[in-house]
């Protein structure tokens, strides 16, 4: 508080600084300035118990915290808890992706070891929708290194390129920014690191509960970027449609493979068709409003390591950032 007065920070900011005091409302509040210092108080408390507490003990703190605050921000207590659990995993992948080290036994070490995953954060959906789980992105295991589409140095070269795309979209968003500058900076990165064949753009179109096709990067995607359109209506999804609603981030290795190839829209089929390609859903409050899309031209050619699928991962969680920023 003293420094924001040094500084000249305006009253807003300073009045949201402040601590609240007496017990959290049971209602949210209708001032958002009330609310919002409510949230940070809630933040506040949960950090400490992922900084301070065993992890046996952590998953029933968080829910005794998130009991006292989801009706004060107006939120289920699930809702709260599956935030919480989102918020660990990003910052875990985050730190991996900046490759940050610390003290074994430490309280960072504590905040940096993986959640249980106890919590579905995405919306209920079909049971081929929940096939897909041995389809989620993780880091491709090699049987032998001779297989290796890239040297080691070229494997160093495409991690320093996404982490210094990475740096340029967050100083470009400290900054006022167009959020279509902060996508195009997002793709531009993907594909110039990954090799990509074709990265896509898609965001929903409120008239038709889709995510349509807006821009992208590569080989024939003017006229590939037209034909995109996943339908988000949860009865029968094609791989598309469930990968979207579940939140999942996908990487088909081989679209050529019986399970894959019959769950393909048709439109996919027809109009892009690659062997391999990777989907990056966006989502916030587990609802989807975005896709990022990328293919290559060769069966098996997509290969990723646990950096690399971390600073993905970050780039695209820049994306949401971003939409959210600007909304």
């Amino acid at each position: 508080m003293g420094i924001a007065q040094v500084w000249g920070l305006p009253e807003v900011i300073q009045s949201c600084i402040r601590k609240p005091t007496g017990s959290p409302p049971l209602r949210p509040s209708l001032q958002p300035l009330q609310r919002l210092r409510w949230l940070a108080s809630a933040a506040n408390e949960v950090s400490d118990i992922l900084l301070r507490t065993p992890a046996a003990q952590v998953d029933a703190k968080v829910v005794q915290v998130s009991g006292i605050y989801a009706s004060t921000l107006g939120i289920s207590l699930k809702e709260m808890q599956s935030s919480t659990l989102l918020a660990r995993q990003k910052f875990i992948e985050m730190a991996s992706a900046m490759d940050i080290k610390v003290l074994p036994n430490s309280a960072a070490a504590r905040l940096l070891s993986p959640p249980p995953k106890t919590i579905d954060n995405a919306p209920p959906t079909d049971a081929a929708a929940d096939s897909l789980d041995s389809l989620a992105l993780q880091a491709t295991v090699l049987e032998s290194q001779k297989s290796l589409p890239l040297k080691k140095t070229d494997e160093r070269q495409v991690a320093e390129i996404l982490a210094a795309g990475i740096q340029d979209i967050t100083n470009a968003m400290v900054e006022d920014f167009k959020l279509t500058d902060v996508l195009r900076m997002i793709l531009e990165t993907m594909f110039r690191a990954m090799n990509f064949q074709r990265v896509v753009f898609c965001m929903r179109d409120p008239k038709t509960d889709a995510l349509t096709g807006r821009f992208g990067l590569g080989n024939g995607v003017e006229s590939v970027v037209k034909t995109f359109a996943i339908g988000l209506a949860p009865s029968n999804p094609d791989l598309f449609t469930a990968v979207c609603l579940k939140g999942a981030d996908t990487m088909i290795s081989d679209a050529s493979e019986a399970r894959i190839a019959s769950r393909l829209p048709v439109w996919y089929i027809k109009s892009v068709n690659a062997p391999t390609f990777l989907l990056l859903p966006l989502t916030i409050k587990v609802k989807p409003f975005g896709l990022i899309y990328a293919d290559k031209a060769e069966k098996g050619e997509m290969v990723l390591d646990d950096k690399e699928l971390a600073l993905l991962r970050t780039l695209r969680n820049q994306a949401v950032m971003a939409f959210r920023q600007s909304s």
